[in-house]
């Protein structure tokens, strides 16, 4: 069960069967303007040259790791990049299938009007804000802190939509809704609200860009079937992959960056098999 696949996307993309995908979801550059790069860091007790303080007053010296190369988000022509690729996403789409498209407020509108031209407007279903609280806040504007992610369909009547097997949500007024719904939760709207991958959590890779697993499954559970294959043309570090195979689905990840395969061969490592 899945495939990891490098090389440039478009040229692979054109072997798949028409039809043959039913969900895809891709997080392409965003183009920013910026090399994306994590920066990794430890910390050593270091009472004397220590630039920070930690438990009961302790000092600790922080010491810059090598990380993952990242890559250059700049593009002359995004739109122009993305258009082919788009195409052939709609093309190997199956009849039922979804296609996702994860970006953020700079570009999402300009790819909006392109995938209407590519689905049709009537196979918009939904955009979706992945809203977080993390990171620094602006002084001179509202502070930037959500994604948005559009959500197409190959038909706008016949489509995957488990919303039974989605995660549930604390209401925000629960005494308002009674003890027993309280309980039980509700389920999300188009905007949802989930922390980014966390800095020093279990889950993180080192991945410049990684999204959270919880995001993913979300996506992975309600617009697929158990056995479906999940496709993810731009997959980074891999949590398309891995939000499919906890979840009984296959998936088949390519990326044109080294540093992203080997993150995702180590990731997946005992689900992944070899190719041919």
């Amino acid at each position: 069960m899945g495939r990891i696949l490098l090389g440039d996307n478009l040229s692979r993309l054109k072997k798949l069967a028409t039809g043959s995908v039913p969900l895809i979801y891709i997080d392409p550059p965003f183009n920013t303007g910026r090399i994306q790069k994590r920066q990794r860091i430890r910390t050593i007790r270091d009472e004397v040259h220590g630039d920070r303080s930690g438990f009961a007053g302790k000092r600790y010296r922080t010491e810059k790791l090598d990380g993952p190369a990242g890559y250059h988000d700049i593009f002359d022509d995004f739109l122009g990049f993305l258009q082919p690729r788009l195409q052939e996403a709609y093309r190997v789409l199956s009849p039922a299938g979804s296609f996702f498209l994860h970006l953020d407020p700079r570009e999402v509108h300009y790819a909006k009007v392109m995938l209407d031209g590519i689905f049709g407007r009537e196979c918009f279903q939904n955009e979706i804000i992945w809203a977080y609280d993390y990171g620094a806040r602006s002084k001179s504007r509202w502070p930037a802190k959500h994604d948005n992610i559009l959500w197409y369909t190959k038909d706008p009547a016949n489509f995957t939509f488990h919303l039974d097997e989605c995660d549930r949500i604390p209401y925000m007024a629960p005494k308002l809704v009674g003890e027993q719904k309280a309980a039980k939760g509700k389920t999300p709207t188009d905007v949802w609200w989930h922390t980014i991958v966390s800095p020093t959590g279990k889950e993180k890779t080192g991945y410049p860009t990684q999204k959270p697993l919880g995001v993913l499954e979300r996506i992975v559970k309600v617009h697929s079937n158990p056995g479906d294959l999940v496709l993810d043309f731009f997959a980074g570090s891999g949590t398309t992959g891995e939000a499919a195979v906890r979840n009984g689905r296959d998936f088949l990840l390519m990326d044109s960056s080294k540093e992203a395969v080997a993150i995702m061969r180590k990731r997946l490592a005992k689900w992944t098999r070899k190719k041919k």
